[in-house]
């Protein structure tokens, strides 16, 4: 994983990371820009002018933003103990024997954003939806900022299962030679824009800006990168410097677009509708518009190999579960957008606003189904945003095995993994 694109814990001088990647051993798969890298204000300095010594220890925190369930340890002290151990049991997997059976796990560790489009996650922990799905096996639960940061911890074991942005789950079966993850289900289509100031009206406003993401390589990243791109604009990790893009949480994003230091952002839900509502933005780019049917991957359920080989049956309770929750939203969504606001409220101290939520909530769609059919599309944007340095064979990313075997008993039709995996 890169340096730079791994969540840093918030720094007061150090807000933010710019984006200009800096691999760490045997896990980078990031373009190393070749240009240099124009200044900003005072508060977007990059955290690597401080050394690979600092950028070490920073990466060694870099993994879960907060524990939300008893027993729970931090992510960032689990990975620094596991890294080895799963590296070892990735390798191992053979992606054979996940159909059925197996043993129910002790504990599933599972890792969510504390994010509108991260909706059947965060009500399915706070409602108990999901320990009632797995019964015996105790549920422990790790909230993180972006992408990139939990497949880090998924990869250096110390998460089992995380729902999680289409690209990082690419990245991280790119770099492990598809070995390390599986995606095992969906769970919620759209939510995502480019908010920016109310003075930039297109493209051309843009160059010589600074615009934020969650995180280099998470999917609201290679969606800016991309965009820009195909809008003739040029970042770092695709041979130019037209625009800066820094990657840090999407809180500090809140702040800086407020005070003016940044132009505009690609967010998740409900920080679109945050910069909209709370900050006099406006949106440039509904992600939704740039896609087929106007529907795009938000978010999806991966699992850890070795995990979903030795229990495949506590994969399966934990997509029922899933399930039952997308049916309860799907049945009554004014109450689930007021016990989501709450759920939120409690993740990060604060509700959101009633139009905040509002909002936020009628962008997104819950759904089991990954669209599998639009993740080679996926893999071709984060190429050509630089963000991946060749094209990833996905075949064998997908086993929907289990996620299939729940439809069927509750007579629903199958889900395609579009012939890159079991299904």
């Amino acid at each position: 994983m890169s340096a730079a694109g791994l969540y840093r814990p918030r720094v007061p001088a150090l807000a933010q990371q710019r984006s200009h990647p800096r691999s760490v051993t045997g896990v980078s798969t990031l373009k190393e820009p070749s240009v240099s890298i124009r200044r900003t204000p005072t508060r977007l300095k990059s955290v690597a002018l401080l050394g690979t010594a600092v950028a070490a220890l920073l990466a060694l925190a870099a993994c879960g933003s907060s524990s939300t369930s008893s027993g729970t340890t931090s992510a960032a002290a689990t990975t620094a103990a596991a890294g080895s151990a799963a590296a070892g049991a990735s390798g191992a997997a053979s992606g054979s024997a996940a159909a059925g059976g197996g043993t129910a796990a002790d504990t599933l560790r599972l890792g969510y954003f504390p994010n509108v489009t991260h909706a059947a996650a965060v009500l399915g922990v706070k409602n108990g939806t999901f320990q009632e799905a797995l019964g015996d096996t105790k549920l422990e639960t790790t909230t993180f900022n972006a992408g990139p940061a939990a497949t880090e911890a998924l990869l250096s074991g110390a998460i089992d299962a995380t729902f999680i942005g289409p690209n990082p789950a690419i990245n991280s079966f790119a770099k492990s030679n598809g070995e390390a993850i599986r995606i095992v289900a969906g769970a919620t289509d759209n939510g995502a824009s480019f908010v920016v100031a109310k003075d930039i009206n297109g493209p051309a406003d843009l160059k010589g800006k600074t615009l934020a993401t969650p995180q280099l390589g998470g999917t609201q990243d290679v969606a800016l990168r991309k965009w820009l791109l195909d809008n003739d604009l040029k970042v770092q990790t695709t041979g130019g410097s037209d625009v800066d893009i820094v990657n840090q949480e999407n809180s500090q994003t809140l702040d800086l677009f407020k005070s003016g230091e940044i132009a505009g952002a690609w967010l998740p839900e409900p920080w679109a509708s945050r910069l909209v509502n709370e900050a006099d933005g406006k949106v440039l780019v509904d992600e939704k518009t740039l896609w087929p049917d106007e529907k795009f991957q938000t978010t999806i359920l991966i699992v850890a190999t070795p995990f979903l080989e030795q229990h495949p049956d506590t994969v399966k309770a934990l997509i029922g579960g899933e399930i039952t929750e997308i049916k309860a939203i799907e049945a009554d969504p004014a109450k689930a957008q007021t016990d989501l606001n709450a759920a939120l409220g409690e993740l990060t101290g604060k509700p959101l606003s009633d139009e905040t939520i509002k909002s936020a909530f009628a962008n997104i769609e819950p759904t089991w189904d990954p669209l599998a059919g639009t993740l080679n599309t996926i893999a071709e944007n984060g190429l050509a945003a630089g963000t991946l340095t060749e094209k990833p064979d996905l075949n064998g990313i997908y086993d929907l095995r289990q996620l299939n075997a729940v439809l069927a008993e509750q007579g629903q039709p199958p889900v395609s993994s579009a012939g890159l995996g079991q299904e």
